[in-house]
C-alpha cells in the first residue's frame, strides 16, 4: 500500500511511470502483514467481540421470547377475564330477569290482595248499609207504631165515644199493630 502511495507521489511529481506486472500484485511482505493483521483482528473478534455479540443476541432473543411469553400470558389472562366478565354479565342478566319476574309475581299478588281487600270492604260496606237500613226501618216502624197507636186510640175514642183505660188501650194498639204488620209484608215485620 505504501508502494502505491509512493508511486502515486512519484507520478504526481513527474517521474517516469513503471508499468510492470509485478507492480500490480501485492508484495509478499504486504500479504504477510495483511494476513497477520487479519489474524489479529480475527482473534480479537473471535475472543472478545463475537462472544459479546452472541451474548447480546442471546439476551435480546431471551428478552423477546420473555416478552412474547408475557404477552401470551397477558392474552390468556385477558381472555380469562373476558370470559369471567361474560359469565358475570350472563349472571347479572339472569339475576335481573329473576328480580323482574319476582317483581311481577309480587305485583300480581299485591293486586290480588288489594282486589280481595276491596271486595271485602265492599261486602262489609253492604252489610253495614243493610244493618243501618234495618235499624232505620225498625226505628221508623217504632215511631209509626207509636203514631198509629195514638191515632187509633183517638179515632176509637171518637167512634166509641168513651175513654179507654190504659191497659185496655195498650192491648188494643198492640193487636192492631200486629194485624197491620201481618198485612204489610207477610213475614210479621
Amino acid at each position: 500500500m505504501t508502494a502505491l502511495i509512493g508511486a502515486s507521489f512519484l507520478a504526481a511529481e513527474g517521474a517516469e511511470e513503471v508499468s510492470e506486472a509485478s507492480d500490480l500484485y501485492p508484495h509478499l511482505t504486504e500479504l504477510l502483514v495483511g494476513a497477520i493483521a487479519f489474524a489479529i483482528v480475527f482473534a480479537f473478534m473471535a475472543k472478545w467481540v463475537l462472544p459479546r455479540l452472541n451474548q447480546v443476541l442471546d439476551e435480546r432473543r431471551e428478552k423477546i421470547q420473555g416478552e412474547m411469553e408475557k404477552a401470551e400470558a397477558a392474552h390468556k389472562d385477558a381472555q380469562a377475564e373476558l370470559d369471567d366478565y361474560r359469565s358475570q354479565l350472563a349472571g347479572a342478566r339472569d339475576e335481573a330477569n329473576r328480580i323482574i319476574e319476582e317483581s311481577r309475581r309480587t305485583a300480581e299478588q299485591l293486586r290480588k290482595d288489594l282486589q280481595v281487600k276491596a271486595e271485602q270492604d265492599a261486602a262489609d260496606l253492604v252489610v253495614r248499609a243493610q244493618e243501618e237500613i234495618r235499624a232505620e226501618r225498625d226505628r221508623v216502624f217504632q215511631e209509626l207504631k207509636a203514631s198509629v197507636g195514638q191515632l187509633s186510640v183517638d179515632l176509637a175514642g171518637r167512634v166509641v165515644g168513651e175513654s179507654l183505660d190504659a191497659k185496655r188501650h195498650e192491648k188494643l194498639v198492640d193487636d192492631y199493630i200486629n194485624e197491620v204488620a201481618g198485612l204489610g209484608n207477610g213475614d210479621g215485620k
